[in-house]
């Protein structure tokens, strides 16, 4: 069949790249053997990126399927605005549009962050001095600043994104930022407390509605990190105090209109009050179950305290250490009688293999001879793991 002369174009653009390409009749191109290919358009990519990309090479057939594979691959390159295949004869044009680079990036009217950081924080979400400039990286980036100042109880601060192109196809990039206030806590809220006074339980927070002090602990600002905190700080009360079933059903938390003010309310259930019954040892102790029974701090006769049953199975783990069983598992059931809002442990053990030391390494020592260091260790070589040896070294 004789080559054809007409050239036939295949266009994408980047909108559609990553979709469908819509096959037309009049696009079509009969396969033909590939003598030669060129590139045209290049600025900054390597022509060597291009030919990495595409699925066929000199001396193989091209066809349409090839083709469509060839735009999508170096659409996905991230490099491009737009991607054009061109055919004439039996020679194969890459037509491309490079993206323009990011020259600088720069921000106007941050006070709250330093500037570096600022950069280090887009330079995470793709936006760079040097790196291809993407509207949609950009507007990410915006939306990163965003969530940076409502980090800081700014919620009205404002971010506008401006675009300068400049020569060699770069662009500047500058971040305006109209901050505006800190919204300030107006009111922290708790409902479905019974045994102690709301009074009783704000105290306990670090968050606040403010005070004499609060310029400079910041402790009226809301934080998610420090209400979390927080909520941690308030289940750890209620569970050293007998409250086992204690849960925080939610924590909700609403801004005003205007940005300025905040109201947290969290939702909670205390359940009943526990008091221990007994405590049983199951599993194995090595034979000696009397000694693992002097370390417990669990007392029967008294409110549930998740401190001390904590502190009981660290103290069962790291006696199982001293003879050598370094990875020993001690877990800590209880078993609820709730008609007489009682509750029975059973402190279930599984030493393991005992462990041996291989090898003592001591990094860090510059000044220091080894044998210096090594002569006050407790734990030696060869010999098993033993807990209270390592931490006397």
């Amino acid at each position: 069949m004789q080559k054809q002369l007409n050239r036939f174009k295949i266009r994408a653009v980047c909108a559609i790249a990553a979709g469908l390409l819509v096959a037309n009749a009049a696009w079509a191109v009969d396969p033909f053997t590939v003598r030669d290919i060129r590139v045209e358009g290049l600025q900054r990519v390597e022509p060597g990126t291009i030919f990495a990309s595409l699925p066929f090479r000199v001396g193989e057939t091209y066809n349409d399927e090839k083709g469509s594979t060839a735009i999508r691959a170096l659409f996905g390159l991230g490099l491009f605005k737009d991607v054009r295949l061109e055919v004439s004869g039996d020679v194969l044009v890459v037509i491309v549009e490079e993206r323009p680079t990011v020259a600088d990036v720069d921000f106007v009217g941050t006070k709250e962050f330093d500037k570096d950081a600022l950069k280090k924080a887009l330079h995470e979400v793709g936006i760079a001095d040097g790196q291809p400039f993407d509207k949609a990286l950009a507007d990410k980036a915006e939306q990163e600043l965003k969530r940076q100042y409502i980090n800081k109880s700014l919620y009205g601060a404002e971010v506008i994104t401006t675009v300068t192109p400049i020569e060699r196809n770069r662009v500047n990039l500058t971040f305006s930022v109209v901050e505006g206030d800190v919204a300030k806590i107006k009111e922290i809220q708790i409902t479905g407390n019974k045994a102690f006074k709301e009074s009783t339980l704000l105290g306990l927070f670090d968050l606040d509605t403010g005070g004499w002090l609060s310029w400079y602990t910041k402790s009226d600002r809301y934080s998610r990190a420090k209400l979390n905190a927080d909520i941690e700080t308030l289940r750890s009360y209620y569970l050293s105090r007998g409250y086992l079933e204690f849960k925080v059903d939610s924590s909700q938390v609403a801004i005003s209109p205007d940005k300025q003010s905040i109201t947290v309310i969290l939702n909670i259930t205390e359940g009943e009050r526990f008091v221990v019954s007994s405590v049983k040892l199951e599993g194995n102790y090595l034979g000696k179950e009397e000694e693992f029974k002097s370390l417990v701090t669990i007392q029967p006769g008294e409110p549930y305290n998740a401190d001390r049953v904590a502190e009981t199975t660290k103290a069962f783990t790291e006696y199982f250490g001293t003879f050598g069983f370094a990875f020993a598992k001690v877990e800590a059931t209880p078993e609820i009688d709730r008609a007489n809002s009682r509750v029975a442990f059973v402190l279930q053990a599984d030493p393991s293999r005992r462990a041996y030391v291989r090898r003592v390494n001591v990094a860090g020592n510059n000044r220091t001879h080894d044998e210096v260091v090594r002569r006050e260790f407790r734990q030696f070589e060869s010999s098993w793991y033993d807990g209270d040896k390592i931490r006397l070294s």
